[in-house]
């Protein structure tokens, strides 16, 4: 093998390779995780450490007869080590396989299906980020962290499928702190570079700096009216994404939204809620083998699709759409609604502007009722204007309040927003979310 290969041809080599090692009735799944990331953490605004990463590693499940046995294995980008350490551990996994008891719940998939998405909108250079960012934080005390570059994903297994999924992206996620040591929380993310939007997304995040110098208004316990806006949701709907879909979770009656699925409560009608992994930066097939389908989980706020994996289909007797063996969303996209952005404050007239929630959980699950607090910047707002910053406060309301009968109005505007997360490797999940504006949220203290 070439190391001039492209890595969809070193993993396409590994996979052939491998299909000829293989041994009546063996079978197999390989799944292939890459990135090659540029990253830059920014400390009172200036560059304090820069660096790149590059990495990729295989998930090996050797199959014989029901019984299978899973092995990760860190590629060295050499073809011929690669290839070695993928001999060993099939021997290996060889060896194990006859420990093991078969497992009732394997249901594999014997399509040989094939996907092909390269998403290869160019990123700007890291200096070009650096200068625009610093100018755009100039005289601002700016924290923050800037990942950006192309990840790649692919699939294959002994029955003929190959799916192969490269996106690049970029993910700016940042703070600018007030001399009181108040902060406004801001990101600005997706696959294409605007500097006309990243300079509106920063000046939107100056303003709101400005207001916390005012002093804190501290509230008392009771109901208020409130805008959501989407990073603040995207903490509500990601605590529903823990099970609140899951075929599983719903079949054994532990889904956060039971009674939505079992049509005793509904959501408001303006919520829209879809798996949309179609353009999504979200490979599209799963980690068991199969083609990730777009799913409307909610319409018009009623119960309408379900995430099933292959386990949860074979244990309950349903259909798997492609979902990850956690049945949470990946790619997750509410519809917007009819509220045009520049008229958010004045049609929220008097109540909270809540830019960011945090340290969610549930107080009732089975009501899908939330506590949490709010964070960073979060407004008292008179007759549509900004008054004053608010003392952090715990909110504990239901989702079916929240986005049922107090929703008022979902924004045309929506925000992508990307997963921060680097733990162990950049991921590819994605929400993309509108703001709320709620007629009644509860605060507890």
């Amino acid at each position: 093998m070439s190391t001039d290969m492209s890595q969809a041809e070193q993993f396409k080599a590994l996979v052939d390779w491998l299909r000829d090692a293989l041994r009546e009735p063996e079978q197999f799944s390989l799944s292939y995780a890459a990135e090659s990331s540029a990253f830059i953490r920014f400390n009172h605004a200036r560059v304090r450490q820069a660096g790149h990463v590059q990495q990729a590693s295989l998930e090996f499940k050797l199959i014989d007869q029901g019984r299978h046995a899973d092995l990760s294995i860190t590629l060295a980008g050499d073809p011929q080590v690669d290839l070695q350490r993928l001999a060993e551990g099939l021997q290996q996994l060889r060896e194990t396989l006859p420990l093991l008891p078969a497992d009732p719940y394997l249901l594999l998939n014997h399509n040989g299906w094939h996907s092909q998405n390269v998403q290869e909108r160019p990123l700007p250079d890291t200096e070009q980020v650096v200068a625009e960012i610093g100018r755009a934080a100039t005289g601002l005390d700016l924290v923050g962290f800037y990942a950006a570059g192309p990840v790649s994903r692919g699939f294959a297994s002994s029955a003929g499928a190959f799916g192969w999924h490269q996106a690049n992206s970029f993910n700016f996620d940042f703070s600018l702190f007030h001399d009181n040591g108040q902060a406004v929380k801001a990101s600005y993310a997706g696959d294409l570079w605007n500097s006309a939007d990243f300079a509106r997304r920063f000046e939107q995040a100056r303003e709101q700096l400005a207001f916390l110098g005012r002093p804190l208004r501290t509230l008392a316990p009771g109901q208020y009216r409130a805008y959501l806006a989407p990073a603040a949701l995207e903490e509500i709907v990601g605590m529903l994404s823990w099970g609140g879909f899951s075929a599983q979770a719903i079949a054994s009656k532990h889904s956060p939204l039971q009674k939505l699925y079992a049509n005793e409560a509904s959501l408001s009608p303006l919520v829209w809620l879809d798996e949309q992994v179609s353009g999504s930066l979200s490979p599209a097939f799963s980690d068991e083998g199969y083609p990730s389908e777009d799913v409307t989980l909610i319409a018009a706020g009623a119960a309408s699709g379900q995430l099933t994996s292959s386990r949860s289909a074979a244990e309950y007797g349903l259909t798997t759409n492609g979902a990850s063996g956690g049945e949470y969303p990946g790619a997750l996209s509410m519809r917007g609604g009819q509220l045009p952005q520049q008229e958010i404050l004045k049609q929220l007239g008097t109540g909270l502007y809540i830019s960011n929630l945090w340290y969610l959980n549930y107080s009732d699950q089975p009501a899908a009722r939330l506590t949490g607090m709010t964070r960073f910047a979060t407004f008292w707002v008179e007759n549509g204007e900004i008054q004053a910053p608010v003392s952090t406060m715990r909110f504990d309301d239901s989702v079916y309040s929240l986005l049922g009968t107090q929703l008022e109005a979902l924004t045309q505007e929506r925000e992508l927003l990307l997963s921060p997360s680097t733990y162990g490797q950049r991921q590819t999940a994605s929400t993309h979310l509108p703001g709320a504006l709620i007629n009644r949220l509860t605060l507890t203290l």
